[in-house]
C-alpha cells in the first residue's frame, strides 16, 4: 500500500480512537448500560470505520488505480475497474 507517512500516521491515530470506542462498548455491555446508548456508540464506531475506509479508497484511487490506468495495459485497467466497482459495492 502506498500511503504517505503523515496520512498513515493520521489513519493510525483514528484507528486507535476507534479501538478505544470498541473497548468503551465492551465496558458498556459489562455495566449493563441502556441499549439505546450502546446502539448510539455502535453507530459512532461504524461511521468512524466508514470514514477511515473512504480515506483508504481515496488513497487507493490516487495511487494504485492511477498507476494501473496510466500503465497502458488494457487488461490491468479492466481488472482495476472491476476491483474498484467491487470495493464500491461493499462500501455502499
Amino acid at each position: 500500500m502506498q500511503i504517505d507517512e503523515p496520512d498513515e500516521k493520521a489513519l493510525q491515530k483514528r484507528l486507535g480512537r476507534i479501538e478505544g470506542q470498541i473497548r468503551g462498548l465492551q465496558r458498556m455491555l459489562d455495566e449493563d448500560r441502556y441499549c439505546g446508548d450502546i446502539l448510539d456508540q455502535i453507530h459512532s464506531v461504524q461511521q468512524a470505520l466508514r470514514s477511515v475506509g473512504r480515506e483508504i479508497i481515496r488513497n487507493h484511487l490516487e495511487t494504485c488505480v492511477t498507476d494501473a490506468l496510466r500503465s497502458g495495459d488494457a487488461e490491468a485497467a479492466e481488472e482495476t475497474y472491476d476491483e474498484i466497482m467491487g470495493l464500491l459495492k461493499k462500501e455502499l
